[in-house]
């Protein structure tokens, strides 16, 4: 099956008001910046507020990709573990003001409860957490002598995510630590939609290789050029 679409803006048609968008990257590394930018053209474009729910690691850095989007007023709320950056003002004027919600998860917890949805487990325990404010309201349980607290999954309507390499059925290599939280994402995500440096054609890629594979990927676009997070912040561009 041939999943790849003619652009960016095709790519991104599926997402709507009010849904989960899980955003893959670390910081800047393995962020969909293309995409990132294709969903704000796509509401500016119909007007829509967007209230979205956005799962990431971060919470935005600079004028750009997921901070571009908050800046424009299209997210409702944010699931991260770092709403702190190097250039945290789009978040930080946001939140401040009262116009976005914040939960925070600390990082090994965010990754589990992404995993955990993409595996059908409906909750789990860990020792993260327990005894502080984030785990107020939670269910606590006692295991071997030691507290734990209860953490539900993590689902989403679409994921954007990055790759390195794709073939056309959606199997998907990542460049090093541009990998990090982009497959536990594809799993966890109803509509997988995929940038990807490079598309092949099927069978061009070593099975031994592929680390995310078709099953979970439902829209390739190939983006050759993709812009850095970093280098953007670099030049002064504010996405606008």
């Amino acid at each position: 099956m041939d999943k790849t679409v003619a652009d960016v803006a095709a790519a991104v048609n599926c997402i709507e008001d009010g849904m989960t968008v899980m955003i893959g990257g670390f910081g800047g590394s393995g962020a969909p910046i293309e995409l990132i930018h294709a969903t704000i053209d796509r509401f500016r474009q119909t007007g829509s507020p967007g209230n979205l729910t956005v799962v990431n690691n971060n919470a935005g850095n600079g004028r750009v990709g997921l901070a571009a989007m908050i800046d424009a007023g299209m997210v409702r709320k944010m699931i991260c573990s770092f709403p702190r950056s190097a250039d945290p003002r789009a978040f930080t004027d946001k939140y401040l003001a009262g116009e976005i919600e914040l939960e925070v998860v600390p990082q090994g917890t965010l990754a589990e409860r992404i995993r955990a949805g993409g595996a059908g487990i409906p909750a789990f325990y860990t020792p993260t957490s327990y005894g502080t404010d984030l785990a107020k309201g939670k269910p606590t349980a006692e295991f071997d002598g030691r507290m734990y607290v209860q953490e539900r999954w993590l689902k989403a309507d679409v994921a954007l995510i990055k790759a390195e390499l794709a073939d056309r059925m959606g199997n998907l290599t990542y460049r090093a630590a541009g990998r990090n939280f982009s497959p536990l994402m594809a799993a966890a995500a109803a509509v997988t939609v995929v940038q990807a440096s490079r598309v092949v054609s099927p069978g061009e890629i070593d099975p031994e290789h592929v680390v995310t594979p078709s099953i979970f990927v439902d829209r390739v676009v190939e983006v050759p050029n993709a812009r850095q997070e970093e280098d953007l912040m670099r030049e002064g561009v504010a996405y606008v």
